[in-house]
Order: C-alpha cells, then sequence, then structure tokens
C-alpha cells in the first residue's frame, strides 16, 4: 500500500494563490454581513480592486491584505488557508493488495483491502470480494453504517433481511449495515464484486 502527500513536490501557480486569497476575503466579508461596497468603505480600497482580489483576477499587495484583514477581523494568515493543507492519497496497486481475514469467511472466500486514509477513525471501508466456491450455509453480516455493492463478475442471490435479489455484472445495490445481508447462493463462478462501507462520523 503506497501512501504519498498531495502536498508533497506540489507547487501552487500565482493564479492559484489569487483564487484562493479571493475566496477567502469573499468569505470573510459575508461572515460580516458586508456588501462589497461596504467592505471596500471600511478597508479603505477602492470598489475595483476589492472586486478584482474577490475574483481571483489580481495579486494584492502585502499592505493591501493588511487592510482588508484589518477590516474584515481576521488574521491575515486567514486569507492563506488551504494552500498549506496536506492531504493524504492511498494508493493500492493491483499487485500490492493485502488479503484481510473477513469475520465468517471460508477457504473459497478472498477479501482484499483496498486502503483507507489515514485517521483516528476508519469512515470509508472498501474492500474487493472474491468468492470461487460454494458454500451450503453464507454467513450474514450487520455492522453500522451504509454499505454499497458493485457487482464485477459472475452472479448470486442476495439477502437483505427477509428479502433475496439476484445480482449480475454491472448491477449495484446499496443497503442499511444494520439489516442482515450478504450473499445466499452464488449463481454463476466466481463471484467478484467492490464493496465499500461508509460509516457514521463520530460527534
Amino acid at each position: 500500500m503506497a501512501i504519498t502527500e498531495a502536498g508533497a513536490g506540489h507547487a501552487f501557480s500565482s493564479d492559484d494563490v489569487c483564487r484562493v486569497v479571493g475566496e477567502r476575503v469573499r468569505d470573510a466579508r459575508r461572515a460580516l454581513g458586508l456588501t462589497m461596497a461596504q467592505f471596500a468603505e471600511v478597508s479603505e480600497i477602492s470598489l475595483g480592486m476589492v472586486s478584482k482580489i474577490e475574483h481571483g483576477q489580481t495579486s494584492p499587495s502585502l499592505s493591501t491584505l493588511t487592510r482588508l484583514a484589518h477590516a474584515a477581523q481576521v488574521p491575515i494568515t486567514a486569507f492563506f488557508r488551504g494552500l498549506d493543507e496536506e492531504h493524504d492519497v492511498v494508493i493500492v496497486r493491483a499487485d500490492d493488495r493485502m488479503e484481510i481475514l473477513h469475520e465468517g469467511s471460508r477457504p473459497g472466500h478472498v477479501y482484499e483491502d483496498l486502503g483507507s486514509l489515514r485517521g483516528k477513525t476508519r469512515i470509508i471501508e472498501p474492500m474487493m470480494v472474491t468468492l470461487e466456491s460454494s458454500d451450503d450455509v453464507f454467513p450474514l453480516f450487520q455492522h453500522e453504517g451504509v454499505e454499497f455493492l458493485h457487482i464485477l463478475e459472475g452472479s448470486m442471490d442476495y439477502g437483505y433481511g427477509p428479502k433475496v435479489y439476484r445480482l449480475g455484472a454491472g448491477d449495484t445495490i446499496q443497503i442499511h449495515g444494520e439489516v442482515a445481508h450478504g450473499p445466499v447462493a452464488l449463481v454463476d463462478l466466481p463471484v467478484r464484486f467492490m464493496s465499500v462501507k461508509v460509516f457514521p462520523v463520530p460527534e
């Protein structure tokens, strides 16, 4: 599993900086409930200049940013939020997937972890599931959140509560995780599908 930082090696262009600064200035003005004309008057900057800044059409000088920050009652660094943020990018190569032991799994049932962003909690859990052998009894699963399945190969009967759905290649299904669910019967082997679980965000 390869993890790279989106911010590493990325140089922001002057257009990027102008756009972000303009958005932050506009957000600050709106937070005060001021029109562009009122904000220009308070900051002692021409209306035309404020308009150009908010639309990312000019690169304001330090003195201009200082006036804007004073008028908006925010630190000058607030106008640059978003330029120095780094976000994890998780890349899992096709030949580098980690096979995991899934609760209730049996021989011929392969679960591959497709990776997740680092953090205190795991919000999303993507997996590649391959079922290559039939069983008389299939385990049913229950979990928090919702789950999305996209069938890539084969077909199966999929149970969800008291109902059973026939799913084939190209089909998708989205379900609530707390309802018992899982394959009931494999029709065309092998069955391969992508499963994406999305868990509630802790408060």
